[in-house]
């Protein structure tokens, strides 16, 4: 199965308390929506839905009963040709006691009864009046029609055809206790949990009942597929409202609401899930409880989407999930300028402290004009009036060359001087010059020596001035430019505190953006006006001579593709672990290509993934010995922490697979 995408779904079906014949047929029908119409693999329905919920002392009457199993047998034989896995909830008699129970059936075959664990006494509830909490030693039961089935909570089904989909079954208020069956489940490998639900609505409880879902799939690095019980249930005293999620370690996928449409679908993807896993090295050394001993049953699903030929492996399940084109930047406004905030406190912070412990009330800065240097100066300020110095401690360095146009420079002065820092001004035009005649270099040679000799000028100056003032050198480079290697070796890959290290492109815009309201709020008009400028100049080393018409020539994303790819790419490749392939077809759900909100074509992409992976692999010495800078986010390329790399890896298997694509 290739990408290890999963659909699955939770459906809530209508029903009539106690109508187990109506009941059974409204179940069918969720069914053959949500596997046949929508294609899941995977299908939850509710807490006791094959009789309704709450049936109350209705659940002593073997008529209730006998009826309830009957239906389950009805329901297993008219889903013998259904291809999904089916979670189910009814009563079950054993050894003269009642359970709640999640039946799992596949085509046709009950593979276990799986009792709810936690039977709630409180409250609204009632539940221990009919039913008994479920053991966790799996024994055999006989089923009549559907013979022999598992019975217990230490139960896991596993698919055969795909080792990553391991599925394990916990009943509502499992949930909510303070061990729920899930965690045992999945240090066991459960990789997808599947909760049958009766949920009633009240105030503020859905948004409640969303996080602690999202909560303990984040907890577990696993999927989480919620079905709660709503329509057609009594309203004697409580209103059920239905609420179906898809959830993947912790981010919502699907959300069917409450009193909305009943069904929530979205694909799983597994493989991510076990990649998370095994670079979680707690949750990999995390104990199995000594009394989980379980029972996996195997299914084997088969598969018939998008793909070619009969081998499972080049079949993929189509997508319907949203891919987030910048998965840098949190989507909605509040949380977005919440994460600005956020970052930018951590950035601030490490400086300050950094400088605190050096006693050092002087810092070093590069300014360009550009978008990183223009946010690295604004950390900066932060941290200075975190600590109380005066920002005539911070040295604000412009050192106009070849490239360097009126737009940017202008910005650069006007920026700093509206700021309050030290502003000095220093060319090294001539002092290149003067290299190049050194070292017999011809200056109208617009080369690599051309370029990164500007580059080394450019550092050498700020690491004297800095020993000159007895200050730091504040890096301006981000982590897009680190992971393409795009800085020159010992030129601006060098600093001595690199607070922008872990900042993609994609975000830098948005964090400087951020700081331009504030400083609108602030009443700070002249600041904002910059800032604004500064966020619609190109981005550019401008390391080659302007144009003609004094604008900027050399322009980044010409000749290493654009940013928002990158960022895409890096971010799947590292946070994830997904394959060329895998992440080519993410970035095409999440650029539109092929369709009318198409952003970049297939070949495009593929085009700047090549380019990525080339560049990732050959750069990687310059992130061997990159200086220190704070961690933002899930995904840092320092040396020390969460990318060990070697320097000399090949970068040939990666692209074989996308080379395979033009074969």
């Amino acid at each position: 199965m290739q990408d290890g995408f999963i659909k699955v779904a939770s459906i809530t079906p209508r029903v009539r308390v106690a109508d187990v014949a109506f009941n059974v047929e409204s179940c069918l029908a969720a069914i053959e929506e949500a596997a046949g119409n929508r294609g899941a693999k995977v299908v939850v329905l509710p807490e006791l839905c094959i009789t309704g919920y709450t049936c109350e002392d209705l659940f002593w009457q073997d008529a209730l009963l006998d009826a309830a199993e009957r239906g389950l047998v009805s329901i297993a034989a008219r889903t013998a040709d259904v291809d999904a896995l089916l979670l189910l909830g009814l009563p079950v008699r054993v050894a003269g006691k009642l359970y709640n129970c999640a039946a799992v059936l596949f085509r046709g075959e009950l593979l276990g009864l799986v009792p709810k664990r936690y039977v709630p006494m409180y409250n609204e509830f009632y539940e221990g009046r009919h039913f008994v909490s479920g053991p966790k030693t799996v024994t055999s039961v006989d089923f009549g029609l559907l013979g022999e089935a598992p019975f217990g909570t230490n139960q896991l089904f596993a698919c055969d055809t795909i080792p990553e989909l391991v599925v394990g079954a916990e009943i509502c208020e499992d949930l909510w206790v303070p061990m729920p069956p899930s965690n045992a489940h999945a240090v066991a490998g459960a990789t997808l949990i599947c909760n049958l639900s009766a949920s009633p609505a009240l105030a503020g409880k859905s948004a409640y009942r969303r996080q602690l879902v999202a909560q303990q799939s984040a907890r577990l690095i696993c999927g989480y597929v919620y079905a709660s019980a709503g329509e057609g249930e009594s309203t004697t005293d409580l209103v059920f409202s239905g609420h179906d999620l898809v959830v993947e370690n912790g981010r919502v996928l699907a959300d069917s609401g409450v009193f909305g449409e009943g069904i929530a679908v979205s694909e799983i993807d597994v493989l991510s899930l076990a990649a998370d896993r095994r670079r979680t090295s707690t949750f990999e050394v995390a104990p199995t409880p000594e009394d989980y001993k379980h029972l996996t049953t195997y299914f084997s699903l088969e598969f018939d989407g998008e793909g070619e030929g009969d081998d499972e492996l080049a079949i993929r399940t189509p997508l319907t999930r949203y891919v987030d084109p910048r998965p840098f930047v949190p989507a909605m406004d509040d949380a977005r300028a919440a994460r600005c905030e956020e970052i930018l406190s951590i950035q601030a912070h490490g400086l300050a402290s950094r400088l605190a412990h050096t006693g050092s009330d002087h810092a070093v800065i590069g300014i360009s004009g550009g978008l990183d240097s223009t946010l690295a100066l604004l950390v900066t300020v932060r941290a200075f009036d975190q600590l109380g110095y005066d920002r005539s401690g911070i040295v604000a360095v412009t050192m106009p060359g070849f490239g360097t146009t009126d737009r940017t420079y202008t910005n650069a002065i006007e920026l700093v001087q509206s700021l309050g820092a030290d502003l000095r001004e220093i060319s090294i035009v001539d002092s290149v010059l003067q290299h190049f005649a050194d070292i017999g270099h011809n200056q109208d040679v617009h080369d690599v020596v051309y370029e990164n000799a500007q580059a080394r000028e450019r550092t050498q100056i700020l690491m004297d001035v800095a020993n000159q003032v007895g200050g730091m050198v504040i890096g301006t480079g981000d982590l897009s430019e680190l992971a393409l290697g795009w800085a020159t070796y010992n030129g601006d890959q060098m600093s001595m505190y690199g607070v922008n290290a872990s900042v993609p492109k994609t975000l830098v815009r948005y964090l400087v953006d951020y700081c331009a309201d504030s400083y609108e709020e602030q009443g700070e008009d002249e600041i904002a006006h910059v800032l604004r400028d500064v966020l619609d100049t190109p981005v550019s080393p401008e390391l080659l001579p302007s144009a003609a018409d004094g604008s900027i020539e050399q322009k980044t994303e010409d000749l290493v593709g654009p940013y928002e790819l990158h960022d895409f790419f890096l971010f799947h490749v590292l946070r994830h672990g997904s394959g060329p392939l895998k992440v080519l077809r993410l970035a095409e759900r999440a650029f539109g290509t092929g369709t009318d909100q198409e952003i970049y074509d297939h070949e495009t992409i593929v085009r700047w993934l090549k380019v990525f992976y080339r560049r990732f692999f050959s750069q990687q010495f310059k992130r061997s010995a990159m200086p220190d800078g704070p961690k933002v986010g899930s995904v840092s390329l320092s040396p020390r922490g969460d990318l060990r790399m070697p320097s000399d890896a090949s970068s040939s298997l990666w692209l074989s697979e996308l080379e395979s694509l033009d074969a």
